[in-house]
């Protein structure tokens, strides 16, 4: 059975271009082997426990993340706003640095892209951006590992999304050379924030029904 190595640096996942390319494919090669030999797996997070805040509902990140933590022996909790002292005005630096206390990792799912920063800033175990207003980089994970399985590579291949546009539409392309993006024109994304959806240069903001690219 695989274990989890106790002893690994603190490393948040907020933003997946803190990531550098060749960390990426090693996490993909580990997907890929938890996938393809799960029972190897079923106690490599035994006696760990990860706290998963939700600012706002899911259906697919709560039950992947739960189900996750169960089928690799560890625990989910979840915690909605109405749980935490934090729907209640307590300072995020105090919430991060008391369930660092209690679990080994945090999850978040949030309206501000700062709070997932914030609490990656003050806690003392690895934070997971679950889903912000900014970035969406588990889903960014989601979509490589798909890429690989059909395609054998990320590298080389371009992006298409559609959608509102309020969420980085672009993180699973953000690595790729070439993407496009289809939106209405009333959920096209915050200009300051298109430089870090497609780094070195600015998409055009197309008219609606046609993607920008």
């Amino acid at each position: 059975m695989k274990t989890a190595d106790a002893t690994a640096p603190k490393r948040d996942y907020v933003n997946e271009n803190d990531w550098a390319p060749a960390e990426i494919e090693r996490v993909l090669d580990l997907a890929a082997e938890v996938k393809k030999r799960p029972d190897d797996w079923r106690t490599a997070l035994a006696g760990k426990s990860l706290a998963m805040i939700f600012e706002k509902s899911s259906t697919r990140t709560r039950v992947s993340f739960e189900a996750g933590m169960f089928q690799l022996g560890g625990l989910g909790m979840f915690l909605s706003s109405r749980d935490l002292q934090l729907g209640r005005g307590e300072p995020i630096s105090d919430t991060a640095r008391v369930l660092s206390r209690y679990v080994d990792g945090i999850m978040a799912r949030t309206y501000a892209h700062a709070t997932v920063e914030d609490l990656a800033r003050f806690a003392s175990i690895p934070v997971i951006n679950g889903l912000s207003d900014l970035l969406h980089p588990c889903q960014a994970l989601a979509d490589f590992h798909t890429v690989r399985e059909r395609f054998g590579s990320t590298r080389g291949s371009g992006s298409a999304t559609s959608g509102t546009a309020t969420t980085s539409p672009t993180a699973s392309s953000s690595r790729a050379p070439s993407s496009a993006h289809a939106s209405p024109s009333s959920r096209l994304p915050d200009s300051s924030r298109v430089p870090r959806w497609s780094p070195g240069r600015r998409p055009r903001r197309a008219t609606p029904g046609v993607p920008s690219s």
